[in-house]
């Protein structure tokens, strides 16, 4: 008995990491066995080099925090779920994994990074099945069980893990919900955490209340991860936060205008570092490498031959991707800045390091038609003064919330299961609605030009635009 009692003292000992966003986070020393080990892998402290919001602090000086913090705040969200719908042990520690290790897959500046691809063919989450699979091998397991003889990890488990990530579970479920939905443990984290950081109100919303309504409802597909009507307000609240948290923050045309500018930089590097004697030393560099080889990439999928290269070059340039981060692309830029060449990699490499921002000219996003037919005839006419990166027509569509696709489920008081929007005047109104934004990104070294203020003003004439 006296050994029992030990045991449950020592179970119930919490593992602390305090956290801006969520506090002091506690995990059970056997929470603690289960993580732990991915944690001090070295391709998760990787994360700690990968910033949470590409170039945002460019634009919000706080928004430093990483992949690293927010895998952690997701895994912490995920456990908290778990307990509040009672999801066994065994259940809660593949959801935990899994939203610790949802992220793995990321290189550079996050999601700006897949912009050097042409259509973003190669996204951070075709590299994740090759990170996952480092930890894949009978060696970990080994470890990792060793720490763990009650909660063992096996290939099959591991294998449910990857599913989950990978959206490739055969039906929905509640576990796959923690992991990836509308109302995912990912969404509930970064809202919080991008908030914070940037300094911002738009992404606040009551996420104790949300988790203390969150249940398992069951439906024909299985059992999902829903709320009880008391939650309805704070769904709607936490809906609004993303829809303010996307057009305020993460498609902020200061950032996104930057944003494309760094892949414009990349991109055009890409195509120069095997034949521009000003980049014999960048050649040589893990980024240059991978840059170049990207470049032959882009190349086959011109000719049609994207899903054939696809494969074979994220087999071939894994072990060089897992190694980049950040910090590879800081001394990138600082290294091209200082070259003193009309380049236009070396061009907006010092726009960068200087942070000189392009000028933004908001456009009316139901007529672009004829400002795109009007941008390519003002390019060819000046292409000789005026480079292709110097004025950037920027589009960023995007949905807040989709009933059709995947919609939140609401048990009522008397047991009816409906999708929130037919209990929300508001959800229901903004549901499968595509917003659109869209602008001009002009380089200030020439917006002040008479020929390019004569452009603005004639598609002033056809357009409602006003500029920052």
């Amino acid at each position: 008995m006296l050994t029992h009692a030990i045991f449950n003292i020592m179970n119930n000992i919490y593992h602390v990491i305090k956290d801006p966003v969520h506090g002091t986070m506690q995990f059970t020393s056997v929470e603690n066995a289960w993580i732990k080990p991915f944690i001090d892998s070295p391709i998760f402290q990787r994360l700690r080099h990968i910033k949470q919001l590409g170039l945002g602090d460019i634009i919000f000086p706080g928004a430093v925090h990483t992949r690293f913090n927010h895998s952690l705040g997701c895994c912490y969200v995920a456990s908290q779920i778990a307990h509040t719908i009672g999801l066994s042990d065994d259940q809660r520690q593949l959801v935990m994994i899994a939203c610790l290790l949802h992220d793995i897959g990321h290189g550079p500046f996050s999601h700006a990074f897949e912009g050097i691809f042409q259509e973003k063919k190669i996204r951070h989450e075709l590299w994740t099945p090759y990170f996952l699979a480092e930890f894949g091998d009978s060696s970990f397991f080994k470890l990792y069980n060793k720490i763990n003889p009650k909660h063992k990890l096996t290939a099959e488990k591991f294998d449910e893990i990857a599913n989950m990530i990978m959206h490739r579970t055969t039906k929905k479920n509640v576990l796959a919900d923690i992991v990836s939905s509308q109302l995912d443990a990912d969404r509930l984290d970064y809202l919080l955490r991008d908030n914070h950081f940037c300094g911002v109100k738009y992404g606040e919303f009551d996420f104790p209340w949300m988790l203390h309504c969150m249940t398992t409802i069951e439906t024909n597909e299985g059992s999902r991860l829903g709320i009880t009507h008391k939650g309805i307000g704070a769904v709607e609240h936490y809906l609004m936060a993303r829809r303010l948290m996307t057009r305020n923050i993460y498609h902020s045309q200061k950032k996104l205008a930057i944003e494309s500018l760094l892949v414009a930089l990349l991109d055009s590097l890409a195509q120069s570092l095997e034949y521009e004697s000003n980049f014999k030393a960048i050649q040589k560099t893990r980024l240059g490498q991978f840059l170049m080889a990207a470049n032959r990439f882009n190349e086959q999928a011109e000719r049609g031959k994207g899903q054939e290269a696809q494969t074979s070059f994220l087999k071939e340039h894994y072990e060089n991707y897992k190694e980049l981060c950040d910090y590879d692309v800081f001394a990138l830029i600082k290294q091209l800045s200082v070259l003193c060449d009309d380049h236009p990699a070396i061009q907006m490499a010092a726009r960068l390091q200087h942070r000189k921002m392009p000028k933004i000219v908001h456009l009316d996003p139901h007529r672009l038609e004829g400002i795109k037919s009007a941008l390519q005839e003002f390019k060819r006419d000046n292409h000789k003064t005026i480079a292709d990166w110097q004025i950037m027509l920027i589009q960023t569509p995007h949905r807040s919330y989709s009933e059709e696709d995947d919609p939140i489920l609401v048990r009522n008081e008397h047991g009816v299961i409906k999708s929130v929007g037919d209990f929300s005047l508001m959800l229901n109104a903004i549901s499968d609605r595509l917003e659109h934004v869209a602008f001009l990104a002009i380089d200030k070294m020439i917006v002040e030009e008479e020929k390019v203020q004569a452009w603005l003003n004639s598609i002033a004439k056809s357009q409602v635009v006003s500029s920052d």
